[in-house]
């Protein structure tokens, strides 16, 4: 399968999705991604209207536990620990001198 992909092509496909290249990653691209093309078609032929689509391989199941409201820490608690406090919020150094 020939792709008749060009360097120019990765190098504007590269443009569209904001992602810097250097000249030896747009050459090495160039050639790879015909092959990577041709994978995908070999996919696609597998995936026929009988197979459903899927997001993984194996059934997966939610694990989490219910969603169920149960006592916690009260605000005084909560901040009990913290070196400094304010109205309830931790109070933390700044680091970008920002205001």
């Amino acid at each position: 399968m020939s792709s008749g992909i060009s360097r120019a092509d990765v190098e504007h496909l590269a443009g569209l999705a904001r992602i810097e290249l250097s000249a030896a990653e747009l050459d090495r691209l160039a050639a790879d991604l015909p092959a990577i093309l041709e994978h995908v078609a070999v996919v696609q032929e597998a995936a026929d209207d009988d197979v459903p689509a899927m997001s993984h391989p194996l059934p997966v199941e939610n694990v989490f536990r219910p969603d169920e409201e149960r006592p916690s820490l009260t605000p005084d608690e909560a901040l009990s620990g913290a070196p400094e406090s304010d109205q309830q919020r931790f109070l933390v150094p700044k680091i970008l001198g920002e205001d």
